[in-house]
């Protein structure tokens, strides 16, 4: 149950705000953290990231929509025939994606 205005008032009257960032940083450089997420890359992410090309650019190299592209990088769809051929070149040889585009 949520706590009421007031008892969100007295709880943090009395509390120390710094001595609370201190402890927290203490307990990170000792490697006391939470939970560490680690998040696995598509292929299309890991393609567009080694070619350093922005979203709207690397779709325009492919032929298909940023949104297109969006959904392969968040792993809602899969590309398939060209667009996974040319995923796989990218990711191999980004410098001929780069290349490509200043050309």
């Amino acid at each position: 149950m949520p706590l009421t205005e007031k008892e969100l008032l007295e709880r943090d009257a009395k509390r120390n705000i710094g001595e609370e960032l201190l402890a927290a940083i203490v307990d990170v450089k000792a490697g006391r953290h939470g939970a560490v997420h680690r998040v696995e890359l598509t292929e299309a992410a890991e393609a567009r990231s080694k070619t350093g090309l922005s979203q709207p650019k690397f779709a325009e190299l492919l032929g298909v929509s940023v949104r297109t592209l969006q959904e392969w990088e968040q792993g809602r769809r899969s590309p398939s025939g060209a667009a996974r051929s040319l995923l796989h070149i990218a990711a191999q040889r980004p410098d001929v994606f780069r290349e490509v585009l200043s050309g």
